[in-house]
């Protein structure tokens, strides 16, 4: 039995150059390929046939026939398939598959595919019989002779999908826990600040500092309730809100605000304004905190036992004509006595070392709120959040009770700060 065959050396898949072999059958039974111009390709096999094999023409075959060969040191494959005269024979398979085999004529075998075709030019006048053979050499396969599957897109997408949503879970449960920080109200903080002006009478005296409350649709009554109750619980001396008291006008938020009249402290409860309550209208607000029972603190001074207080309008007053005022508030004083001036912006630090305060207690930062917003609210404040001396002044930041825009605060907890002022005489 002869068979035809070519092979292409060092084709991939599809492609290359044909070399014709030739696959006898001998009188026992075993079959070999070779070709007077191939060197190393040998297929050498057994091919029974039960079938009828006529001499010419297309007809089926009925028989198995198998192939088993190397070619060029490669490991040994089994050849297999089954062809109908005309078409394409193989498939898609580990090597070791069955399948029929046409003794009709000579077969084509091109290496790197497995797509074999039928020469069919009849060989019976040689006395032997023909045999189809399909070999299934392709690079393209999941996995070929003597290799192994590689992990596919099927992979790469799981992982990915794997990483997404962890990080997707990492960051709902950040946004989560921020929420609950900020709704379930400020935590207390509580910082000591020496004083170098400060009379022994006035050590220890205790100013619960609260800015950027922020009352609005999200933040409305109840939460103020809850910061009021964190206030008189501390016991303060004196309790001072350094703006951003709202979002919006008295008509909508008068009844969010009116828990603010049950603050409690010794000496009272002083306000200045933030930048919002100039985005909400400031001369409305003054005169409701006025008549909530706080003090609204308009570029003005009051005198305490052992220090003065004052307090500036907000920087965002100035488009209105109604802008901080220092000179007013804290001009012709005496100096001997050591001064704490409440103002909403950090950033008048330097207006208020230049009239020689000795605190300027500030909020508006919210100390960053959420990360990353924290770098660009770094850039803007010469004090982020907490306490930091320049020059002879010391400036402390609460990072606010509230929010502003989402009800939402990472890595900058809400608080409300109980600063104790220290004599250095005591």
């Amino acid at each position: 039995m002869v068979a035809e065959a070519r092979t292409g050396a060092g084709a991939s898949a599809g492609t290359g150059s044909l070399r014709t072999a030739e696959a006898v059958t001998s009188s026992d039974g075993d079959l070999s390929v070779a070709h007077p111009d191939t060197a190393g390709v040998t297929l050498v096999g057994h091919a029974p046939s039960t079938g009828h094999a006529p001499s010419t023409g297309h007809a089926p075959a009925t028989g198995p026939a198998s192939v088993a060969g190397s070619a060029s040191g490669t490991e040994p494959t089994e050849l297999t398939g089954s062809a109908d005269g005309t078409g394409h024979v193989g498939r898609d398979g580990p090597t070791g598959s069955v399948g029929s085999a046409r003794p009709t004529g000579s077969t084509e075998l091109i290496e790197g595919s497995d797509r074999a075709e039928t020469v069919g030019r009849s060989r019976a006048a040689e006395g032997v019989q023909p045999v189809e053979v399909t070999q299934l050499v392709g690079a393209d396969r999941a996995a070929g002779v003597g290799g192994t599957a590689t992990a596919g897109p099927s992979r790469r997408l799981f992982v990915s999908r794997l990483v997404a949503g962890t990080a997707l879970a990492a960051a709902t449960a950040t946004v989560g826990a921020g929420a609950y920080g900020v709704l379930n109200g400020p935590k207390v903080k509580r910082v000591t600040v020496p004083l170098a002006k400060l009379p022994r009478s006035a050590h220890g005296f205790r100013i619960a500092v609260v800015s950027d409350i922020h009352l609005g649709p999200i933040l409305g009554r109840s939460f103020a309730e809850r910061v009021v109750r964190t206030i008189n619980s501390t016991q303060p001396d004196l309790i001072a809100i350094v703006g951003d008291l709202v979002d919006g006008d008295v008509a909508d938020l008068g009844p969010a605000a009116e828990p603010l009249a049950r603050l409690r402290a010794r000496h009272g409860t002083y306000f200045v304004t933030g930048n919002h309550e100039y985005f909400s209208g400031a001369e409305q607000w003054v005169d409701e905190v006025r008549d909530l029972g706080l003090h609204p603190m308009e570029n003005v001074r009051t005198e305490l036992p052992g220090f003065d207080l004052a307090g500036v309008n907000d920087l965002a007053g100035e488009g209105e004509g109604d802008g901080p005022d220092f000179e007013r508030a804290l001009g012709g004083r005496d100096t001997a006595r050591a001064s704490v001036l409440l103002a909403h912006q950090p950033i008048v630090i330097h207006d208020a070392v230049r009239h020689g305060v000795d605190l300027q207690l500030s909020g508006h930062t919210h100390g960053g709120q959420l990360w990353p917003v924290s770098y660009l609210a770094g850039l803007q404040n010469p004090t982020l959040a907490g306490l930091e001396r320049y020059g002879d002044t010391q400036l402390y930041v609460t990072r606010g009770a509230g929010a502003w825009g989402p009800p939402v605060r990472v890595g900058a907890e809400s608080d409300i700060t109980v600063v104790e002022l220290a004599s250095k005489q005591a």
